[in-house]
């Protein structure tokens, strides 16, 4: 959802530092999150934008539209009510902490710095010069994450702490899903 803003306020030539023409872009937004068997479609004001909100100025944008407490307060309102009366499963730097706090599991992933930007690297296939930017893009990212006022990245009391830097995709997803049949009773 903080990347779809990101986006519009980048289509919009909205500063990524006015907090309250970001909060009015967001009030005449519509975010939509449609699940697949690939996983999540974003959908903004009915447009499919779930390739574009993964290029890499939109992830930028997206962690400094989500410094803004007002336009965070907006966005929990959002993901509460789409989780509101079921069972969901949701992603995000402060889903277990600040959006669902009272949710029946909570799993942080985390990884080694370094082995988080390989993955990214790896991800999005970059090399050469690019690798060093996009390294540090990601080192900075997580700094005014989990220094922000405003919900900073932090793993919940209550979470399960999962460090995937020696695992494989495969073996992240097979302990979440014993997680999820234990919480579940089998």
């Amino acid at each position: 959802m903080y990347r779809a803003l990101a986006f519009k306020a980048i289509d919009n030539d909205i500063s990524l530092d006015d907090e309250a023409a970001l909060l009015k872009l967001a009030e005449a937004s519509r975010i939509q999150l449609e699940p697949t068997i690939g996983g999540n479609r974003t959908l903004l004001d009915g447009h499919d934008i779930s390739s574009r909100i993964r290029e890499r100025d939109v992830t930028e944008a997206a962690s400094r539209v989500s410094v803004h407490p007002k336009v965070r307060e907006w966005m929990v309102a959002h993901q509460r009510a789409m989780g509101a009366g079921r069972g969901v499963v949701m992603e995000g730097r402060d889903i277990g902490t600040k959006v669902f706090p009272d949710a029946d599991l909570k799993i942080f992933l985390d990884a080694d710095p370094v082995v988080r930007e390989q993955r990214r690297m790896a991800q999005q296939k970059i090399k050469g010069e690019l690798a060093a930017n996009v390294a540090a893009e990601l080192r900075e990212r997580d700094r005014r994450d989990r220094t922000r006022a405003a919900s900073p990245l932090v793993a919940a009391d209550d979470a399960v702490v999962i460090n995937s830097s020696a695992m494989s995709e495969g073996e992240v997803l097979a302990r979440v899903e014993e997680l999820v049949k234990e919480k579940l009773g089998g």
